[in-house]
């Protein structure tokens, strides 16, 4: 986000939640801690819809000797470490599981939550982010550090399928329709996306997975439209494969009997 939305660390399981802008205390510090192990949502991109607040989990390794007052935690960033954007409301973190006390090395898991719904939340955040790692030490200092990590932020997308006539003949032809939307964070609605490239797959009746039978693209509204042949029963769907900014997704699926 342009603002970071929240500043919480707790241990325990605890959650505070404060709004402010992003920026590093004066006499903020450096070095004497060092990070590792860093994941962010399990390597896969944080999709956000419109409404719900998303928890978005990490883990981490810090080593320190240093004391510190507020548990370390993970976050995207933009900009630069602890001066530019973050992209969280709360962070909620858990003690010090220890590796080696005496090295000061210990893990750590979080869940970072994202809320669409706040003001400094928009659609120019959704793409590329960095990954930062920070802690609070004693005497109200910080270390940041840059973990070289990218993150992507996209927004949520949907999808419907309708495939008739339901039975048809085998042989005659099937028309699938369906529709694609967007998370529109600006205006918390879910928009048509236009221009994209979608999958119409095909699990025939008995078989465990889908193949996708051609493509097609969507319209000025998000409309999908295409036409195939019957030849054995099965589930038909629309699938989306993603971009930068936008999630992946696929439609439910809608039966066809082939008599």
């Amino acid at each position: 986000m342009k603002k970071t939305i929240g500043r919480a660390v707790v241990a325990g399981g605890a959650v505070a939640v404060f709004t402010g802008v992003a920026a590093v205390p004066a006499g903020a510090a450096e070095g004497g801690v060092a990070f590792s192990r860093v994941t962010m949502n399990g390597g896969k991109p944080i999709v956000v819809g419109v409404k719900e607040e998303v928890a978005v989990p990490g883990t981490f390794r810090m080593t320190t000797r240093l004391k510190y007052d507020y548990g370390p935690t993970v976050f995207p960033y933009r900009g630069r470490p602890g001066y530019g954007d973050e992209l969280w409301n709360a962070i909620e973190g858990s003690d010090c599981k220890v590796v080696n006390k005496a090295k000061g090395i210990c893990d750590f898991e979080q869940r970072l939550y994202i809320d669409p719904r706040h003001i400094d939340f928009g659609n120019e955040d959704a793409g590329a982010w960095k990954t930062a790692a920070r802690v609070r030490l004693a005497g109200d200092a910080y270390d940041i550090d840059d973990e070289n990590l990218t993150v992507w932020v996209q927004r949520a997308t949907r999808l419907t399928v309708n495939a008739s006539p339901e039975p048809v003949t085998k042989g005659r032809t099937i028309t699938v329709t369906g529709k694609i939307t967007r998370a529109n964070w600006d205006t918390h609605t879910y928009q048509g996306y236009a221009g994209r490239s979608v999958s119409l797959q095909f699990k025939a009746t008995g078989s465990s997975s889908y193949k996708t039978v051609k493509k097609a693209t969507s319209g000025k509204s998000g409309a999908l439209r295409t036409t195939v042949k019957a030849t054995v029963p099965g589930t038909w769907r629309w699938t989306y494969h993603g971009n930068t900014t936008s999630g992946a997704r696929s439609s439910s699926g809608d039966h066809v009997a082939v008599r």
